[in-house]
C-alpha cells in the first residue's frame, strides 16, 4: 500500500539542458492523460527546458517556449494534449479563472504549470510537484526533485525514478559522455515500498478502445468512456409515422425542425415534423454521438450525414432548435454559433431550449413520473442542479438555473426531496456522492437526446415562446447561452470591489475627507471624461451623498450600499468623472462619482433598485449608459425584462423610460416615504443603444471605394475573423474588391482588466457574430444596388488559427453552419497570413519577394514572403511580443489598455534619450527578438525612481522605451532585407500603427532604396478584409477545408495548409 502523504525524491542530477529534457521525456512516456505536473525551481534552472522535454516525449514537434502572452499555450498535436501554463506574471489567484485554469486542469490532457507554487490553493489534490535547483557547488548542475500528492502520483513518481535508474533515458548524442545521474536514495523518512507491478506501463502500449466509430485512448479508469452512454450511434427512425394531410403535418418545404445540443461530451441531434394545426412536433429521427471534446469537428458532418441518410433537403427545414446549456462553456458556444450560422443561412427562425429541460422531457417520454433532479457538470467541483416535477400533464421546472458546489447537493436538496430520480452528466464524476440523496438513472440517460430536445421545443410552442414561422420571435442574432454567472474575471472583480479590510476602511476615510460629501461632485478637471465601471464599496459614501441630494427621504445609507455589493443576484455600475483619461481605473483621490445604478436579477427580470446622476452632469447620457450596463449584466444572467418604479410627479423620468421602450403598466399607491404614488414601468431590456451586443461597429474602414453598379458581383466570398477580441466580417468579390467590412470591437469590455480576458472575448463573439454578419451583407447590398441573399455567396471563409481557442471556435462553428446551410465550400485562413495580405489593402499591386515585419500583441516576427503562400519565418521573439511589452509597460506606469496608443502619445512629448534602456539581441548576428529584458528594465527603473521619492517623467520613460523597441526592430529588418535582397518591405499587425515605428521604417527604406508598403491604420488591427483577400486566392486555387476541421491555438506560418 503506497503512503498517501506527499514525499520528496531526488530524481536526478543533470549537467546540461539536453539531459534535463531527456529526464522529462522519460516522465512523458509514463503519462496517461490526466496528470498535473506542478513545476517550480530557481530562476534559470531550466523549467522551460523541462517542459520542452515533456513535449518531446509526448510526440509534440512544435517548438515550446514560455507562454507569456496568454499565460497558457495548448499543444494538441501529440499523443496527449499538453496544457503549458506559466504563472510567473500573474499577481492574484483570481486571474487564473480568466483563462479557465480549473477547466483545463480537470480536462483530459497533461497540465504542466510553471511557477505553480505562486497559487498552491488553486492546485488539484492529485499532482506531481517537480523542483529544479541550481547546485551550489557547480552552477552548471541541476538537481531535479519531485514530490507526489495522491496515490496515482506516488506510483508515477516511483516509476519515473525507476525508468531513469534502469537507463531508459535516451541520449540525444551517441557520443555524449555525461549520463543523467539518478539519486540513489529517497530523502529521510520517506521510504516507500513498491513492487515492479506498481509501475504503470507506457501509455504508448495502451490498447485503443472503439467508441462510436472514433478511437479514444483508454488512458485511465477515471476518464474511461462510458460505452452505454454513447452506444446508440445509429439513426433511429420512428416506425409507423403516417403523413395525413388532414392532420396538419406538413411534408414540403419548411416542414421539419432540426434540433441539436453539444453542452457536454455528447452530440445529440433530433429531427421532427411540424404539426402546425395542433402545435405538435412529431419525432422522426434522433442520433447521439460521443464527442469527447470534438463537438466542433463532428457536429455539422453528423447533421449532414443524417439528412443524407433520410434523403431530406436543407430547404425542408422550417426552423432550428439548439440547446442553450447550462453545460461546458465551449460546448454550448459551439452549439449556438453553429445554430446561428445554420438559421441565418437558411433564413429561418432559431430557438433555444434548456439542456436540463430537454433531459427532463426525455425522462417524461420514457414514462418517468414524480420528482426528478438533473445535475449538469459545471467543472471546478461544481454542478448545475435543476429540480422538476413530472406528471401525466407534463414537466414543471421547480428552480431557476444556478451553480453550487457538488459537495453541497445534499444540503441544497434537503431531506424532503431525497427520494427523487437523479440524472445528468455530473453523475460521471459524482455518482457516489449522489447515491446518498436519490435514485440514479442508468448512464444512458445522463446526456441530452434528440427526442427530448424536440419535446422541450413543443412545450415552448404551447407556452407561446416558440413559433416556427416567427423570425422575429426566433431572431438568430439575439439568442444567448444559459449563463449562471458573469465571467470569472467579472465575478472576481466584484468580489474584490465588495471586500473591505480595516486598512481599506482607513484609506477610504482619508480619501473621502478630501471629497465634497455635500454634493458628491467636485469641480470639473480640465479634459475630464466619464468612465463607467462596477461600483466599489470605497465609493459608498459618495453614493450616499448623491442619494441624499437627489432622492431626499428615500435615500439609502452607505451601509445599505455596502451590503448590496457582494450579493450574487445584484449588479451595480457607476459613472465617474476622471481627471486622467489615460489611467485604467478610477482613483478616489482624483476622480469623482457622478452617477450610479443597481439592479436585482430574479425570475427572468431585472428590478432597477436605484439609478441617479449628478444634476451637474444631466443630459450627458449617463443614466442611459448606466441602465444599459446593468441590463447587459442582467441579460447574461438570464433576464429578459426590466421593471422599475418612478414617482408619478417625475414627468422627465417618465419620458426617459418610455424612450427606452418601457411601458407604464400600473400604479403602486403611497409607495414612497412621503406617501406619493409610483408608476410601474416594465419592458424588454434596453440594450440596443450600441450597434451590436453593446459594441459600436466600425463599418467599411477597409472597404474599396466603388460606384454603385446595380449588378450582382461574381464569386462573392464572406470572410469571418474572431481570433481575439474583434468580431469582424467582410465580403469580397472575384476581382478582389472589398465590398464591405464590419468590425465590432470588444476593447471597452476588456480595458478595465488590463488585457484581453478569453472568456469575455468568447461570450462577446457569440453575442455579436449574427448581427455583424447581417450588417455586412446589408452594407454590400447597398453598395452594389442589389438586394443580396446568402445564396449569392460562392464560399465562406474563416480564421482557423492562431488565436484564442474560445474565440476561434465561435467564428469557425458559425462559418461551418452557414457553409452547410447554403451548400458552399468552407475556406480556412491562417490569421498571420491575413496580416501579410493586409498590405494589399493599401497597394493591391504588391508582389513577392518581400520582407514583412509582423508586430502585434501576440507576435513579433520577420517573414520572407517568397511568393503568396510560400513563407519563411526568419526571426521571431524568444519571449514577449512587442505589443505585449507595450501593454505591460503601460500597466507598470499605471496607464490604460491597450498600452500601445497611450505609450505612443506620451512618447511624442518625451525625450527618447532620457533613459538608456537595453537593446536586447541588437548585435546577436541572427534575427531573433527578446523583449522581456527591456520590459524588466523599465519596471526596475520605475521602482527605483519611486523608491527614491521621485515620480518618473512618464513622457521620457515612454519615449525611451519606444526608442529601444524601434531601434531593434529596424536593425533586424535591415539585416533581413540585406540577406534576402528583397526590394519590398511591408508591415502587419496592430503595432504597425505606431507612428514612430512607421517613420523609422520609412527612413530605413529610403536609405536602402526599398519600396515600403504599410497597411492603412484601420487594417493594422484585426479585421476580416485581410482574411477575405487570402480566401480569394485559396478559392481560386480550390483549397477548401472539410466540415470536420477544427481551430488551432498555434500554427506555423511556414507550413502550407
Amino acid at each position: 500500500m503506497v503512503n498517501a502523504q506527499p514525499f520528496s525524491i531526488v530524481v536526478a542530477q543533470t549537467t546540461s539542458s539536453e539531459e534535463t529534457k531527456r529526464c522529462a521525456a522519460a516522465l512523458a512516456r509514463l503519462l496517461r492523460g490526466t496528470e498535473v505536473i506542478a513545476l517550480d525551481g530557481d530562476l534559470g534552472a531550466g523549467k522551460t527546458h523541462f517542459t520542452q522535454g515533456l513535449a518531446q516525449g509526448l510526440g509534440i514537434k512544435r517548438s515550446v517556449t514560455s507562454p507569456t502572452f496568454n499565460v497558457l499555450v495548448v499543444y494538441d498535436e501529440g499523443r496527449i494534449p499538453l496544457y503549458h501554463f506559466d504563472l510567473y506574471r500573474l499577481e492574484k489567484p483570481e486571474e487564473l479563472d480568466d483563462i479557465a485554469f480549473a477547466e483545463y486542469v480537470d480536462s483530459p490532457g497533461i497540465s504542466c504549470i510553471e511557477w505553480a507554487s505562486k497559487f498552491p490553493e488553486k492546485l488539484p489534490d492529485e499532482r506531481l510537484e517537480v523542483f529544479l535547483e541550481v547546485a551550489a557547488e557547480d552552477r552548471r548542475e541541476r538537481v531535479i526533485k519531485a514530490r507526489a500528492f495522491g496515490i496515482a502520483a506516488h506510483e508515477l513518481l516511483i516509476c519515473w525514478r525507476r525508468q531513469l535508474a534502469e537507463g531508459f533515458v535516451a541520449k540525444a548524442d551517441a557520443n555524449a559522455k555525461a549520463e543523467v545521474g539518478v539519486a540513489g536514495a529517497l530523502e529521510p523518512d520517506n521510504a516507500v515500498g513498491m513492487d515492479a507491478e506498481a509501475c504503470v506501463g507506457s501509455a504508448e502500449t495502451d490498447e485503443p478502445i472503439e467508441t462510436n466509430g472514433a478511437t479514444e485512448t483508454n488512458r485511465s479508469s477515471d476518464i474511461a468512456v462510458d460505452t452505454e452512454a454513447v452506444a446508440n450511434t445509429e439513426v433511429a427512425i420512428d416506425a409507423g409515422v403516417v403523413v395525413d394531410a388532414e392532420s396538419g403535418i406538413d411534408t414540403g418545404t419548411g416542414s421539419f425542425v432540426l434540433a441539436f445540443d453539444t453542452a457536454n461530451e455528447m452530440i445529440s441531434i433530433g429531427l421532427g415534423k411540424l404539426d402546425r394545426k395542433n402545435k405538435r412536433i412529431v419525432h422522426i429521427a434522433s442520433q447521439e454521438v460521443g464527442a469527447f471534446r470534438a463537438s466542433n469537428e463532428k457536429l455539422v458532418p453528423e447533421i449532414a450525414a443524417l439528412f443524407e441518410k433520410l434523403n431530406i433537403s436543407r430547404e425542408q427545414i422550417a426552423c432550428v432548435v439548439c440547446g442553450r446549456g447550462p453545460g461546458s462553456f465551449t460546448g454550448v458556444r459551439i452549439c449556438l454559433a453553429t445554430a446561428k450560422g445554420l438559421a441565418i443561412g437558411l433564413g429561418v427562425a432559431l430557438f433555444g431550449v434548456s439542456t436540463a429541460d430537454s433531459q427532463a422531457w426525455q425522462l417524461w417520454l420514457d414514462g418517468v413520473r414524480g420528482p426528478v433532479l438533473v445535475l449538469g457538470d459545471a467543472m471546478r467541483k461544481e454542478i448545475y442542479p435543476v429540480r422538476f416535477e413530472l406528471t401525466d400533464e407534463g414537466v414543471t421546472r421547480l428552480n431557476a438555473d444556478m451553480v453550487i458546489k457538488a459537495e453541497a447537493i445534499g444540503e441544497w436538496l434537503g431531506s424532503a426531496e431525497r427520494d427523487c430520480l437523479i440524472t445528468g452528466d455530473a453523475l460521471k464524476k459524482y455518482e457516489e456522492l449522489c447515491q446518498e440523496v436519490g435514485t440514479l438513472t442508468n448512464s444512458s440517460c445522463w446526456y441530452p437526446q434528440g427526442r427530448g430536445l424536440l419535446r422541450a421545443a413543443q412545450d415552448a410552442w404551447k407556452q407561446g415562446v416558440f413559433d416556427p414561422d416567427n423570425k422575429t420571435l426566433g431572431n438568430p442574432c439575439t439568442l444567448l447561452p444559459v449563463y449562471t454567472r458573469l465571467s470569472d474575471a467579472e465575478e472576481h472583480e466584484r468580489i474584490r470591489f465588495a471586500k473591505q479590510s480595516d486598512a481599506d476602511s482607513q484609506t477610504k476615510n482619508i480619501l473621502l475627507e478630501q471629497k465634497d460629501l455635500e454634493t458628491g461632485v467636485q469641480g470639473e478637471a480640465p479634459h475630464s471624461v466619464i468612465r463607467y465601471q462596477p461600483l466599489e464599496n470605497v465609493w459608498a459614501e459618495s453614493v450616499a451623498a448623491l442619494e441624499q441630494q437627489v432622492m431626499g427621504s428615500d435615500a439609502w445609507s452607505a451601509s445599505q450600499i455596502i451590503d448590496e455589493l457582494p450579493r450574487a443576484d445584484r449588479t451595480w455600475w457607476a459613472a465617474y468623472r476622471v481627471s486622467n483619461p489615460q489611467k485604467r481605473t478610477v482613483d478616489p483621490r482624483e476622480d469623482v462619482l457622478v452617477g450610479y445604478a443597481g439592479g436585482w436579477i430574479v425570475d427572468g427580470q431585472v428590478q432597477i433598485l436605484k439609478i441617479a446622476s449628478s444634476p451637474e452632469c444631466r443630459r450627458m447620457g449617463i443614466a442611459r449608459e448606466l441602465i444599459t450596463r446593468v441590463a447587459l449584466d442582467a441579460r447574461d444572467l438570464g433576464a429578459r425584462e426590466m421593471t422599475l418604479e418612478v414617482r408619478v410627479s417625475n414627468k422627465g423620468a417618465h419620458a426617459f423610460y418610455e424612450q427606452l421602450g418601457l411601458k407604464n403598466i400600473g400604479k403602486r399607491p403611497r409607495y414612497y416615504s412621503d406617501k406619493e404614488d409610483a408608476f410601474i414601468y416594465t419592458g424588454p431590456l434596453p440594450i440596443a443603444e450600441h450597434d451590436v451586443a453593446g459594441m459600436d461597429l466600425r463599418i467599411n474602414a477597409a472597404a474599396t471605394k466603388i460606384e454603385t453598379t446595380g449588378t450582382t458581383p461574381s464569386e462573392l466570398i464572406l470572410a469571418i475573423e474572431s481570433s481575439c477580441d474583434e468580431t469582424a466580417v467582410a465580403l469580397i468579390d472575384g476581382d478582389g474588391t472589398i465590398l464591405s467590412d464590419v468590425v465590432a470591437s470588444q476593447i471597452d469590455f476588456h480595458s478595465r482588466f488590463g488585457g484581453v480576458v478569453p472568456e469575455i472575448a468568447s461570450r462577446k463573439h457569440i453575442e455579436a457574430i449574427g448581427g455583424v454578419v447581417e450588417e455586412c451583407l446589408a452594407q454590400t447590398s447597398a453598395k452594389v444596388g442589389q438586394v443580396l441573399s446568402w445564396h449569392n455567396l460562392s464560399a465562406v471563409a474563416v480564421t482557423y488559427a492562431p488565436g484564442l481557442v474560445g474565440a476561434l471556435v465561435v467564428g469557425m462553428a458559425f462559418a461551418k453552419g452557414l457553409a452547410w446551410a447554403i451548400d458552399v465550400p468552407l475556406i480556412g485562413v491562417n490569421h498571420l497570413e491575413g496580416h501579410l495580405y493586409a498590405n494589399k489593402i493599401a497597394h493591391a499591386d504588391i508582389k513577392p519577394p518581400m520582407v514583412v515585419s509582423l508586430v502585434s500583441g501576440g507576435h513579433t516576427m520577420l517573414v520572407h514572403v517568397k511568393d503568396w503562400g510560400s513563407y519563411e519565418t526568419m526571426g521571431t521573439t524568444l519571449d514577449d511580443a512587442v505589443g505585449e511589452a507595450f501593454d505591460k509597460v503601460a500597466k507598470a506606469m499605471g496607464l490604460g489598455y491597450p498600452g500601445g496608443p497611450i505609450i505612443s502619445k506620451l512618447a511624442a512629448k518625451g525625450n527618447p534619450k532620457a533613459v538608456r534602456f537595453p537593446r536586447a539581441l541588437m548585435h546577436s548576428g541572427d534575427l531573433q527578438f527578446s523583449l522581456s529584458g527591456l520590459k524588466t528594465s523599465v519596471m526596475t527603473y520605475l521602482q527605483k525612481e519611486r523608491a527614491a521619492g521621485r515620480e518618473p517623467n512618464q513622457c521620457d520613460v515612454a519615449a525611451s522605451f519606444q526608442a529601444a523597441v524601434v531601434d531593434v526592430q529596424v536593425a533586424k529588418a535591415r539585416t533581413a532585407l540585406e540577406q534576402t535582397g528583397a526590394k519590398e518591405f511591408c508591415l502587419g499587425g496592430g503595432v504597425a500603427a505606431n507612428p514612430a515605428l512607421r517613420k523609422a521604417y520609412e527612413e530605413m527604406c529610403d536609405e536602402l532604396g526599398v519600396r515600403l508598403t504599410m497597411p492603412p491604420l484601420s487594417a493594422c488591427t484585426d479585421n476580416a478584409a485581410m482574411i477575405a483577400l487570402v480566401a480569394l486566392d485559396r478559392f481560386q486555387e480550390g483549397k477548401f477545408f472539410s466540415l470536420s476541421c477544427d481551430v488551432k491555438a498555434h500554427v506555423s506560418l511556414d507550413e502550407p495548409y
